[in-house]
């Protein structure tokens, strides 16, 4: 990686930033919009925090998690590294706001059933009523990512249709369009299946944003790149690592053979490393700068304990599972030639499809 988070950075003083801090927050203002005084405020409440030291000549050797710490933190973070975008991966808005103030700054989020049937206020709303119909779940899916969508950067929110394993393209094209217009920074998550894939296809012909989910394999992600082909707006695909583990795999290989791959291609399908169940797991992915990964809160929080580490030169993941090889697959052919059945999609699906149903109503 360029950035190693143990350097030094010059002294200063807050009337004369050290170059390369005002660079970073120029940046930061640059990329989210922020005014700089929105970003200036915080460091001068650090150095305030500190009795007047400086606060470059200190930032890495402060304890505590002030709020001006975390954030002065992560932006010195996120505009040297910049390689992989951060995703929070999960269904609560008032967690997303906990984990931004933990760590400054997040890219985006993603969303899925599992992750909304536990919302606090879904949960109860399910326990007073016994249960939504699938309107009120549509609703109450909406006003979660309606809440989530300003609190997140340019990497958007990652909005999931319903499936199962028999949906149809145009039932699952259908949600995507609906759930397109709920928010300006939507992508909507397609399965890793046939019915997702004609649904993607369609999708990025409209202009529609796509997440293609529950990728467990590079056939099944050189299905996705090739079903996304021409594609004029952004195009996910989310390799699964944690549970490529849980069957004895080593799932980060997944990650960097997909990363392989597509650098032979014209650069339009964008790898979002999922299921990361670990510290251990982010550090590797960004070691191999995939250019996005959704976290869950507690991996994020670990992060944070850690001093927003980030792998140096000497960075070794250790496996656990086998390796998962690496194959010679060309990705100018049609979608439709590659092998795209894979268990733990089935499996995923199942599982999502459990926990939605689980939210409805017995009469529906």
């Amino acid at each position: 990686m360029r950035f190693s988070f143990a350097r030094e950075i010059r002294p200063s003083t807050f009337s004369q930033f050290d170059p390369e801090l005002t660079s970073l927050v120029s940046k930061a203002a640059e990329r989210y919009n922020i005014t700089q005084p929105a970003l200036t405020a915080p460091i001068k409440a650090l150095e305030n925090e500190l009795g007047g030291e400086p606060a470059s000549t200190r930032l890495l050797r402060i304890e505590g998690t002030s709020s001006a710490h975390s954030q002065l933190l992560c932006w010195r973070n996120t505009m040297t590294i910049r390689t992989t975008k951060i995703l929070l991966d999960g269904g609560d808005a008032s967690e997303t706001e906990r984990i931004k103030r933990l760590i400054g700054l997040l890219d985006g989020q993603t969303t899925n059933p599992s992750l909304i049937a536990k919302n606090p206020e879904v949960k109860k709303m399910v326990a007073a009523e016994h249960g939504l119909s699938i309107r009120e779940q549509m609703d109450e899916y909406r006003k979660i990512v309606q809440a989530v969508s300003p609190l997140v950067g340019d990497a958007g929110v990652s909005i999931e249709v319903f499936a199962e394993e028999d949906t149809t393209a145009d039932e699952m094209l259908d949600q995507g369009r609906e759930m397109f217009t709920w928010i300006p920074n939507a992508f909507i998550k397609y399965p890793c299946t046939r019915g997702g894939l004609l649904a993607a296809q369609e999708s990025v012909r409209s202009g529609i944003r796509v997440n293609i989910t529950l990728c467990f394999s590079q056939a099944q992600a050189a299905a996705v790149y090739a079903a996304t082909k021409g594609a004029k707006v952004p195009v996910y695909v989310s390799p699964f690592v944690g549970r490529l583990d849980d069957i004895g795999e080593n799932g980060v290989d997944l990650v960097a053979n997909i990363k392989r791959m597509y650098a032979g291609g014209d650069g339009h399908v964008a790898v979002l490393a999922a299921s990361i169940r670990n510290l251990q797991q982010l550090l590797y992915c960004f070691s191999l700068e995939a250019e996005l990964a959704t976290v869950p809160a507690n991996v994020l929080e670990d992060w944070a304990r850690n001093g927003f580490a980030m792998p140096g030169s000497d960075f070794k993941y250790t496996a656990t599972g086998k390796p998962i090889l690496y194959q010679e697959l060309t990705l100018d052919q049609p979608w439709q030639s590659f092998d795209i059945q894979h268990e733990l999609t089935r499996k995923g699906l199942a599982k999502f499809a459990a926990d939605y149903r689980a939210t409805l109503s017995q009469t529906v």
